[in-house]
């Protein structure tokens, strides 16, 4: 069973939601990815995702946006996301670990290098923005043969048959971006979202992720009744714009532990 499906058997088996966030790789500094990483489980994180900084993030609002361009000024790479993983791996093999990012720095280094590579580094699936379903069965084989999930979003706008798509070749959770437009925009229409979920879960079975607009512990707790897991990201992100280096490991880990709380509270 790979760390996803066990994570995910663990949370049903506890009547527990899961808690999935986003930091990118390298921001605010190089040297604080990993810290933060085990700052957030600290927190109670059960899935990290792990942003691969990329010059025209396509998904994303302008908090992931500026977060990816402090990244790149580091000169952060695929190779450099996954000696963080490796890193990470060395004091904490539990807890799972998705690459999210762009389908450029995989064509890159090809397919094969990709999954070998992840693989290696002991990260656990990826999320790939612009590799639609419908053109990446190759993809997702070789990363289902690497034991890797590979892990699709799915939006408001979503077709029957893209839904169909998605459950046939994705793997780990289904990612359900509960608004239309990019990270961190707007706010969530919790009863909207109850009722694509519950048109999702016709055509996939594996558990599904919501994310994109979830800010605080209230909205989190709306949602996490009919999701299996929420996701956070650019809340994160502006946790560390707003924090001294040196005290940002403190504060993603408090602001994730209120998360936590919010989503086990009785």
């Amino acid at each position: 069973m790979s760390r996803i499906a066990a994570t995910f058997a663990a949370l049903k088996s506890a009547h527990k939601t899961g808690l999935v966030t986003f930091i990118t790789a390298g921001d605010p500094a190089p040297e604080l990815t990993v810290p933060l990483m085990h700052a957030m489980v600290a927190g109670g994180a059960d899935i990290l995702e792990l942003g691969v900084p990329f010059s025209d993030p396509m998904a994303e609002g302008p908090v992931i946006q500026r977060a990816c361009e402090r990244a790149l000024k580091f000169h952060i790479g695929l190779k450099d996301v996954f000696e963080f993983v490796r890193q990470f791996r060395l004091t904490d093999n539990t807890t799972p670990v998705v690459l999210m990012g762009y389908a450029n720095p995989i064509e890159r280094i090809g397919i094969k290098g990709f999954v070998d590579a992840a693989s290696s580094a002991g990260a656990d699936g990826a999320i790939v923005v612009d590799y639609p379903p419908e053109e990446c069965e190759e993809f997702a084989a070789a990363m289902r043969a690497a034991d890797l999930d590979l892990i699709f979003l799915l939006a408001p706008t979503s077709t029957p048959e893209r839904i169909a798509q998605v459950a046939r070749v994705g793997g780990g959770f289904s990612y359900y971006v509960s608004l239309k437009g990019v990270t961190g925009a707007g706010t969530i229409d919790t009863a909207d979202v109850a009722r694509r979920v519950a048109a999702i879960r016709e055509h996939v079975k594996l558990p599904i992720g919501v994310g994109f607009g979830i800010r605080d512990g209230a909205t989190a707790r709306a949602v996490a009744q009919v999701a299996d897991a929420v996701v956070i990201g650019s809340r994160i992100i502006q946790e560390l714009e707003n924090t001294p280096p040196e005290h940002a490991c403190a504060a993603v880990q408090a602001f994730v532990s209120g998360i936590r709380e919010a989503l086990d509270a009785p």
